[in-house]
């Protein structure tokens, strides 16, 4: 079930623990970029009144800014103006792509999990946890973790000593409901807070450059990692559906067990969850919410897009 919804490079380098979390501690909140915090904030109520056409003003006065000032940061740290942010929040462009995101999927799968994988800039180098660690609940695994702003709300970074294993969003205030999600995931694990390690992968996962690199340790079942790789063959800018998803994992008939493993996704925004869409081309579920979904869709096509668009991601 997803979380409630309100208003509100190089590879990952091994850190050792500055604090142990116990049950009832209190989640720290370290920022990454300041300034992460309001556009994640502006992103947020652009993406729940973007068919009311707000004005600079209004998202403006929604962050604390002055509109010059907003304008400002905003197109500094999205890529793009506010004005053209908001021409790329209805589904219209995502949908019209549909047949084009199934034809990149017809040669997804080739590389396997050895491969790199891009994304934007990044370079993706994957290692899958085996069966039989898997099943133990993450029993001996220490993964280290910590709060960073990001355009989408607060991000939870989780990495083990071999890579990032989580990566994970929600509203000021839900840190502790975001971190019992997903612990539940690895309930054997070990967990550490070690801000100062996650801070440097946040920074990576958020303001790349071209050539960075970031491990992922990838901790499922060998479906959801076959369902996962096939998630990373979808490119920036382009959606599938989960009928698709299904076709290429060798199942046409799976199509909800491949939602069920799109949902257990642990990775957000890396392995991108975000771009299936339901066979008529809606958003429906998203374990991180819908508007944090429309806004993922929005800052791809328009930081991605070559033909700039008034009409946009429904």
């Amino acid at each position: 079930m997803g979380l409630k919804q309100s208003r509100r490079k190089k590879r990952v380098e091994d850190g050792s623990a500055k604090a142990h979390l116990g049950p009832m501690s209190e989640p720290q909140i370290h920022d990454s970029g300041p300034n992460w915090r309001r556009m994640g904030r502006a992103i947020r109520f652009l993406a729940e009144h973007y068919t009311e056409q707000p004005r600079l003003e209004d998202a403006a006065e929604a962050v604390g800014l002055s509109p010059y000032h907003f304008q400002r940061l905003f197109t500094r740290y999205v890529g793009v103006s506010p004005k053209a942010f908001v021409g790329h929040l209805t589904l219209d462009r995502a949908k019209a792509g549909l047949a084009e995101g199934a034809s990149v999927l017809d040669a997804s799968l080739e590389a396997g999990l050895s491969g790199p994988s891009r994304l934007h800039d990044l370079c993706l180098k994957i290692e899958a946890m085996t069966p039989g660690d898997y099943a133990k609940g993450g029993d001996g695994v220490a993964i280290d973790y910590g709060y960073h702003p990001s355009p989408f709300g607060t991000a939870l970074v989780m990495a083990t000593e071999k890579g990032l294993c989580g990566l994970a969003f929600c509203d000021e205030g839900e840190e502790r409901q975001l971190m019992a999600d997903m612990r539940v995931r690895w309930p054997k694990a070990t967990y550490r807070e070690n801000p100062e390690r996650t801070k440097a992968v946040a920074g990576r996962i958020f303001e790349t450059r071209d050539g960075d690199e970031i491990g992922l340790h990838l901790l499922g079942t060998p479906w959801q990692i076959k369902v996962w790789q096939a998630l990373l063959s979808v490119p920036s800018g382009r959606v599938t559906t989960y009928r698709d998803l299904a076709d290429k994992v060798g199942n046409p008939k799976s199509a909800r067990a491949v939602g069920a493993a799109v949902g257990r996704n642990p990775i957000s925004w890396l392995i991108p969850c975000h771009r299936v869409l339901a066979s008529d081309g809606g958003l429906h579920g998203y374990h991180w919410g819908l508007a944090r979904k429309r806004a993922m869709l929005a800052f791809e096509a328009a930081r991605y897009d070559e033909r700039p668009s008034t009409s946009a991601i429904a």
